[in-house]
C-alpha cells in the first residue's frame, strides 16, 4: 500500500507521537481485557529502541469534550498507563495540560497523554487542535486501526499537519491482512457473516457478494434469507422488509442456507433445544442456531477454502445450548490451511470462547473500521497517510 511505514524511518533522536487504540474495558479501576494493549506492544518497543521520546496518545470511552479529566475521572487513561507500564516493566507518566503548556510533556522516554477525547475539537477534527498535537512531535505514527475510520484530530488531522506521518506496524499489518483477503484472495474464497440484522451489514453483504465464491450467513441475517425462500421461520428474528434484498443477493452469489436448525420456545440460556429440519419449524419456534447437518456441510465448504473472512456468529453462541453451530464452524476455520481473517467484537468473543486464537491467520483489532473497510469504504486516516506519502 502507498503509505510510509514506521519501519522505513530512522527514529534516532526523534520525538515520536504514536496514536494507539487503547480503549479497553475497565473493572473497578483496573484493565479487565488487555488485548488491545498487548497488540500495541511491538510498535512501542520498536520505537523505544531508537527514539528520543515516545509519546502515546489514545482515547478511552466517551467522555464529555472540553471537561477536565479531574471532573470525569472514570475516563482517565491512568489505569491503562499503569497496566502498560507493568507489561513494559517501567513507569509511564500520564500527562495533562500539554495543550496549554507543551513543556508539560517533559523528557521521559515514554509518556502517555491524557484521554484525547476530553480535548475540545477532537471529534470534529479541529485543525488548530491537530496543529497543537503536531507541535509535540517530529514524527507521527498512526497505529490505531480501530479509529482509522474516524476523521478526528488525533487520527486524521495530526496525520495531515505533522512534519512526518507514517503507519505503525499494527495498522500496516491490519491493512496488509485485509488487502490479502479482499484485493487478491486465493480461491476459493468464503465469507462468514453473522449477526442480528441484514440492515446492519447490508453494505458488507453487497460488497462481499461481488468477490466471494461462497457467502455463509448466520443468525438473524440467515432468517431473513430463509424467509425469502418461503421458509416458515416462526417467531425468529428477521427483517421482512429486506426479503427483496435477500432475494437479490441469492441471485448474485452462492449463499448456502441451513437445511436444519436448532429451535427453542423462549430466548433464554436454559431453554430446551430441539433440532428440526427447516420444513418442520413451528409457528412458535425461535431459531437459535444452525443444526448439525448444516454445520457439517458448511464446515466442509470452509475446509476447502483458500481464503476466509469471518464476521459474526451463526447462532446464539453466548448460550452453551445454542453454541454448537458456531463452535463447529470455528473448528473448521481453525483446521483450515487457508488464510483466515476475523474481525468484530462478537467474532473475537467466539474465537476466545472456543480457544482458536492461535489458529487464526489474523484477528483484527478494529470493529467499525474492519466493517467499513470490508464495505469498500476508504478509511479517512489511511487516506490521509496515502496523501502524505504522495506529497
Amino acid at each position: 500500500m502507498s503509505f510510509l511505514r514506521m519501519n522505513e524511518l530512522d527514529l534516532t533522536e526523534k520525538r515520536v507521537v504514536i496514536r494507539e487504540d487503547l480503549n479497553v474495558p475497565l473493572t473497578a479501576g483496573e484493565v479487565s481485557n488487555d488485548g488491545r494493549i498487548r497488540a500495541a506492544l511491538p510498535t512501542l518497543e520498536l520505537a523505544l529502541e531508537s527514539a528520543a521520546q515516545v509519546i502515546v496518545m489514545s482515547h478511552l470511552g466517551r467522555p464529555r469534550e472540553g471537561l477536565a479529566v479531574a471532573e470525569q475521572a472514570d475516563f482517565s487513561l491512568a489505569p491503562v498507563a499503569r497496566h502498560l507500564g507493568q507489561l513494559l516493566n517501567r513507569e509511564i507518566p500520564v500527562i495533562s495540560g500539554y495543550l496549554e503548556d507543551p513543556a508539560a510533556v517533559g523528557s521521559e522516554r515514554l509518556v502517555m497523554l491524557e484521554n484525547v477525547r476530553i480535548n475540545k475539537g477532537e471529534q470534529s477534527n479541529d485543525s488548530e487542535l491537530a496543529k497543537a498535537y503536531a507541535k509535540l512531535c517530529d514524527v507521527f505514527v498512526m497505529d490505531a486501526f480501530g479509529t482509522a475510520h474516524r476523521a478526528q484530530a488525533s487520527t486524521h488531522g495530526l496525520a495531515e499537519f505533522a512534519d512526518i506521518s507514517c503507519a505503525g506496524p499494527l495498522l500496516a499489518g491490519e491493512l496488509d491482512a485485509l488487502q490479502r483477503a479482499l484485493a487478491r484472495p486465493k480461491r476459493p474464497m468464503i465469507a462468514v457473516v453473522g449477526g442480528a440484522k441484514v440492515s446492519s451489514k447490508l453494505e458488507v453483504l453487497n460488497n462481499l457478494a461481488c468477490s466471494v465464491d461462497h457467502l455463509i450467513v448466520g443468525g438473524g441475517i440467515a432468517n431473513t434469507f430463509l424467509l425469502a425462500q418461503g421458509v416458515n421461520i416462526g417467531r425468529s428474528l428477521c427483517e421482512p422488509n429486506l426479503v427483496g434484498t435477500a432475494t437479490a443477493l441469492l441471485e448474485r452469489t452462492h449463499i448456502p442456507l441451513p437445511s436444519d436448525v436448532v429451535v427453542a420456545k423462549t430466548f433464554s440460556a436454559d431453554a430446551d433445544a430441539t433440532v428440526k429440519l427447516v420444513a418442520e419449524i413451528a409457528d412458535d419456534d425461535l431459531i437459535m442456531d444452525i443444526g448439525p447437518e448444516s454445520a457439517e456441510s458448511l464446515a466442509a465448504l470452509i475446509g476447502d477454502s483458500s481464503t476466509l473472512l469471518w464476521n459474526g456468529p451463526v447462532g446464539v453462541f453466548e448460550f452453551d445450548r445454542f453454541a454448537a453451530g458456531t463452535r463447529r464452524l470455528a473448528q473448521a476455520i481453525a483446521e483450515s490451511e487457508g488464510f483466515s481473517l476475523a474481525g468484530g467484537g462478537e467474532t473475537i468473543a467466539a474465537i476466545d470462547k472456543f480457544g482458536i486464537t492461535d489458529s487464526m491467520s489474523y484477528i483484527s483489532t478494529g470493529g467499525g473500521a474492519f466493517l467499513e473497510y470490508v464495505q469498500g469504504i476508504d478509511l479517512p486516516a489511511v487516506a490521509m497517510l496515502k496523501r502524505r506519502r504522495e506529497k
